[in-house]
């Protein structure tokens, strides 16, 4: 009776249940009921609003099975669980995913690896199955925690460690593939996953990077090998997760790495940081680079009072990064990158000396270990800087040079964010220097198509300006980066050293013509660039590196920019030298001296083999002859090699060792050479450039002066006044003015109006025009009252007024005089 009372109550069940019942054996060892379970897939397929029914049914099943430890038969629920998902493909399959879902939580709440594992693995199947419509109320955030804490298992068997940690890591990587398709659905960029899913995948990665450096190098693991790897997984997702980031949800994605790396302490070493971040760069969509420039820039200016390892960490891993972003455009970034790293150059630098000051007296090995922590620091931003601004296209590297320009502060001017003023000396010039390393970096391998476009005026002005500096290390920096810029066809390599060319033909020098923008440069700019080569030999604490670059300057010079007209100006500048080291009136060491002398003969040989005169070839030649017979140390090859023995004087009268300009007119003349410049000693142009470099400023004046006659009474004061006019103050000009004081004077005028820019001229002349306007005004009302002595002089100064201290004309006016 109780059994046909119980068949009853079978009979009367719902039939769902009783195909559920069916799929599920005696001995759970036997598996799932392969025939059953086919009649239940198909009464699912058919009457798919049964579908909920089926999945509660399942997961109470499941949920007794699992606390009864019934692990059999709960392998057997999830089997018939994912079948029925790979089989039902429809709108009502929804509440059947949310038992589902119910289910793979239950195993992954238990304890137990095995139940963790099988519904994470579940879960992976249905993050595969790409559903009809999206459900927008489902929501992961307990499998992101689940999974996330599976990745930090810590079990103290390490194989069921290594298989917690994998299934972690595959069921984030599921959620991740399940939410990132739907763009409506964007719960799993928030930060608060965001901030579990990116460490726990870092922390994998990290462990088993620490594993594999302790062990040594391992052998190139197998496929099946790479797939069980927990780095290898971790890595992958990683990238996955990344390159599925868009622009809304970029930084989101990026700011839990540098979390992770503060927490623990992955800044010094920072190799780890390094690799990181190659990914991030490498996984990332290219037009979102600069997100994670400025990303990296943040943490910088986060971190600027850190130890100067945790900062040169930093800024190692912003170089490895804008070395992958310069590739491409970076956006808005650039100009940002530059200054961002430009201010933590100063901040490096106040740290560094107020270290030293504070320490002044006492050299404690942990000051001077700080310091040169420092100077880690102020490498790796010159590094960035440099390699940043060499992979820049050619239009954007020439506004950067400009930008990095604008930031070398000169003692005696503000710059826009590097004030000197707070430096100090020592200060300023470790970052004129710094400054100038990395502008050197920048400038390597830049080819402009015409030497303005490179050295714009706006450019060259103030990078010649540290040429006068008296530091020899600065001199030598910039014109390293002059060279750069001027060297359009890698011939610097080839001029490297100073020396004697024996035939300069076998250098196989390569050039081309020269361009009417590159005459039109020199007319302009010419005798700048003469004039600082012209200071920069008269330095006192010149090297031998010195001379070698300025050596390399003047044939760079003539290979790129030199026709008939500047050719000229390079004989005139070489002899201009000369005469400085024959001469001395500067007091320079006999070193710098025969330096000089070295400097002249290197450069005229190879001028005279470029330009292939015959008669020049041969009136160096034989003085180089004679120098190295008579006087070997005005050769290269003798002064700048070690022990070198100097003269006590230098002889002006010993010509045959001298190059002789009547002689070079007289070769040059006869192959078509106007050489009637030569005749005119070269004179450089003095500018307010020396005042900025902190030399002895001459102000060059032109004065008027004009003899007044009184007459031999000096009683008729009266009867002696002339009117003094225009016409008659030309006339007496005319009369007076010294002929080498006016070819001096229209020289300088001529070489102005040759380099100044011409909105400068403009307002110079009007600016003259008017004071003269002013001054001829109150002349036409002056009231004249001879001199007491029997001739006076009356001095008009153009710039500075040199005044007598005896009046000689009275104004009208009772309260304005003219002395």
């Amino acid at each position: 009776l109780s059994a046909g009372v119980c068949c009853c109550c079978a009979a009367l069940r719902p039939r769902y249940k009783r195909l559920v019942d069916n799929i599920f054996p005696e001995d759970p060892k036997d598996g799932l009921v392969k025939a059953d379970m086919e009649k239940l897939t198909f009464y699912a397929v058919s009457a798919p609003e049964k579908l909920d029914r089926i999945g509660a049914y399942l997961a109470e099943r499941l949920s007794r099975d699992v606390v009864r430890h019934r692990y059999g038969y709960v392998l057997i629920a999830m089997e018939a669980l994912d079948q029925l998902l790979m089989a039902c493909h429809s709108q009502s399959i929804k509440p059947f995913v949310e038992s589902f879902l119910h289910m793979v939580a239950k195993l992954l709440e238990s304890g137990e690896p095995k139940l963790q594992v099988l519904g994470t693995n579940s879960f992976v199947k249905f993050a595969n199955i790409e559903e009809d419509t999206p459900s927008y109320h489902r929501r992961y955030d307990f499998f992101v925690s689940r999974f996330s804490a599976m990745c930090h298992s810590c079990d103290q068997d390490p194989e069921v460690q290594t298989e917690i940690r994998i299934a972690g890591i595959r069921g984030i990587q599921g959620v991740v593939r399940k939410t990132v398709n739907d763009e409506l659905r964007a719960t799993i960029w928030e930060p608060q996953h965001m901030d579990k899913i990116v460490p726990s995948l870092l922390f994998n990665m990290q462990k088993i990077e620490d594993i594999d450096s302790r062990t040594g190098p391992q052998s190139s693991p197998t496929g099946g090998v790479k797939e069980e790897n927990p780095s290898v997984l971790a890595e992958n997702c990683f990238r996955e997760l990344l390159g599925r980031a868009t622009y809304g949800n970029m930084n989101n994605a990026v700011r839990p790495v540098f979390a992770h790396l503060d927490h623990h302490k992955l800044w010094d070493p920072n190799e780890f940081a390094v690799s990181c971040f190659k990914i991030i760069m490498y996984s990332i969509q290219a037009q979102y680079s600069h997100h994670v420039i400025q990303e990296i820039l943040g943490h910088l200016d986060v971190r600027k009072r850190d130890s100067p390892r945790v900062r040169a960490g930093i800024i190692q891993v912003l170089l490895e990064a804008v070395a992958i972003a310069a590739k491409g455009s970076i956006g808005p970034a650039v100009l940002e990158v530059f200054n961002t790293l430009l201010k933590h150059l100063r901040i490096s630098v106040d740290l560094e000396l107020s270290d030293r000051r504070s320490s002044a007296g006492s050299a404690t090995l942990s000051t001077s270990s700080k310091e040169s922590d420092e100077r880690i620091v102020q490498n790796a931003i010159i590094q960035t800087i440099g390699f940043f601004g060499s992979n820049l296209p050619d239009y954007q590297r020439s506004e950067i040079m400009m930008f990095i320009m604008s930031k070398v502060p000169v003692l005696g001017t503000t710059s826009q964010s590097l004030d000197p003023s707070h430096l100090g000396d020592l200060g300023t010039r470790r970052i004129q220097i710094m400054l100038l390393r990395s502008l050197l970096m920048v400038t390597s391998g830049y080819k402009a198509t015409t030497i303005s476009n490179a050295l714009p005026a706006a450019f060259l002005d103030p990078l010649l300006s540290p040429s006068l500096m008296e530091d020899s290390e600065l001199r030598q920096l910039v014109l390293e980066i002059l060279h750069n810029l001027i060297d359009r066809h890698d011939n610097r390599a080839k001029l490297r050293g100073i020396r004697i060319i024996p035939d300069v033909s076998d250098l196989k020098i390569k050039r081309d013509k020269i361009s009417r923008q590159d005459v039109s440069f020199m007319k302009k700019h010419g005798q700048q660039l003469y004039r600082h080569i012209y200071l920069g030999c008269k330095e006192e604490d010149n090297v031998q590196k010195n001379f070698e670059l300025l050596f390399t300057s003047l044939a760079l010079t003539t290979i790129e920019l030199a026709n008939e007209e500047v050719v000229i100006d390079l004989i005139r500048l070489a002899i201009a030298l000369q005469d400085v080291a024959i001469i001395n009136e500067d007091n320079l060491p006999m070193f710098n001296r025969c330096g000089v002398m070295a400097l002249v003969a290197a450069y005229l040989n190879f001028l005279s083999q470029m330009i292939a005169v015959p008669a020049f070839c041969q009136h160096v030649s034989k003085v180089i002859e004679t120098r190295s017979v008579e006087a070997s140390y005005f050769l290269p090859e003798t002064i700048f090699r070690d022990k070198c023995d100097l003269p006590k004087s230098l002889e002006k009268d010993e010509t045959d060792l001298f190059f002789l300009t009547n002689k070079i007119a007289e070769s040059l003349g006869g192959s078509g050479y106007s050489v009637e410049r030569l005749s005119v000693p070269y004179v450089p142009q003095v500018t307010d450039e020396d005042r900025l470099s902190r030399r002895k400023s001459i102000v060059d004046t032109v004065s008027l002066q004009v003899d007044i006659l009184p007459g031999n009474n000096t009683e008729d004061k009266v009867d002696n006044t002339e009117e003094i006019t225009f016409e008659a103050l030309k006339k007496a000009i005319d009369n007076n003015g010294l002929e080498e004081q006016e070819k001096e004077k229209r020289r300088l005028v001529i070489e102005k109006f040759q380099k100044a820019p011409f909105e400068e001229i403009a307002a110079q002349c009007e600016t003259k025009a008017n004071l003269l306007h002013d001054r001829l005004a109150q002349i036409l009302e002056l009231t004249i009252r001879p001199p007491p002595s029997p001739s006076g002089t009356m001095t008009i100064t153009a710039g500075h007024a040199h005044y007598h201290s005896v009046p000689v004309y009275e104004m009208k006016f009772p309260d304005l005089c003219v002395y």
